[in-house]
């Protein structure tokens, strides 16, 4: 039987490595911004000293977790060490209501945990004309505190320390704004990945700024661009495809619990990331 043990830092590298394997692509700096949001919300299954499993609940505030990285080695599924340790981690959320965003495959398995479907989130891949914008310029310190306001009325949900890790940046992880007489426009962070970039959140509030937003990230870094665009921001789904963006695979956004509603919901936005929310 495997053991259950907080993960540490190292470990959740290791389980970013499983993620790759996976296809996931997530972004060669994700590990440290992932691990402040919550130290304590990462779990491994190890088989003597050995992790076979992993799985995140990660508390973004005293009533919002969010579930992700839940990956069994392939050589160790069906064995129940998944579900047990999923029973394991899902006490660290307490009451908290928890989401996650749902492959096809296992929704099902999901709604038999109490989990309930509340939209939907679509991956957009591509190649945007890379082109740099005046306007747009690295974020500054004193903007951080806005851009983690606006992205929770857009997303209704807070992810404070989460999102001061994830603006601060990172050698492959750089944050974009807008500013128009004194108010900030839009923002997006755009990560380095496995391959290529991904893109989030983009937060904007017409047309223009988003695209502007969109061109100047794809002159950071090489190779297509990803963007995962929720249901609800279908003038962002349209602009992608009128990139030629093409959608590659569909999620589901379910909680556990009230689903949380966006105080301020814009047209254009794009979620941090498909592991913690």
């Amino acid at each position: 039987m495997a053991d259950f043990r907080t993960a540490t830092l190292n470990d959740l590298s290791l389980v970013l490595d499983w993620a790759a394997r996976e296809g996931w692509n997530p972004g060669l700096d994700d590990a440290a911004a992932f691990f402040e949001a919550d130290p304590n919300g990462f779990f491994v299954a190890c088989d003597e000293g050995v992790p076979v499993a992993a799985i995140s609940v990660v508390n973004h505030s005293p009533d919002f977790a969010f579930l992700g990285l839940y990956i069994v080695l392939p050589q160790r599924r069906h064995e129940g060490v998944g579900l047990a340790l999923w029973n394991h981690a899902i006490m660290h959320a307490g009451d908290r209501v928890v989401g996650l965003d749902g492959v096809p495959d296992q929704q099902e398995n999901y709604r038999k945990s109490g989990f309930v479907s509340a939209g939907g989130t679509t991956r957009y891949s591509g190649t945007v004309p890379a082109t740099k914008h005046a306007q747009i310029r690295p974020v500054q310190d004193h903007h951080i505190p806005e851009l983690i306001a606006l992205e929770g009325s857009a997303s209704g949900t807070h992810k404070s320390a989460y999102l001061q890790a994830w603006f601060a940046g990172a050698k492959t992880r750089v944050t974009l704004t807008e500013e128009r007489a004194g108010q900030l426009q839009g923002a997006c962070t755009v990560r380095r990945c496995r391959e290529g970039a991904k893109i989030g959140p983009l937060i904007a509030r017409d047309l223009e700024t988003a695209r502007r937003l969109l061109e100047h990230a794809a002159t950071l870094f090489p190779g297509p661009v990803v963007l995962d665009v929720p249901d609800a921001s279908n003038a962002l789904a349209q602009l992608c495809a009128a990139y030629g963006m093409s959608p590659s695979f569909k999620t589901a956004r379910m909680y556990r619990g009230k689903a949380p509603k966006a105080s301020a919901p814009v047209d254009f936005f794009a979620v941090v990331s498909l592991e913690l929310g």
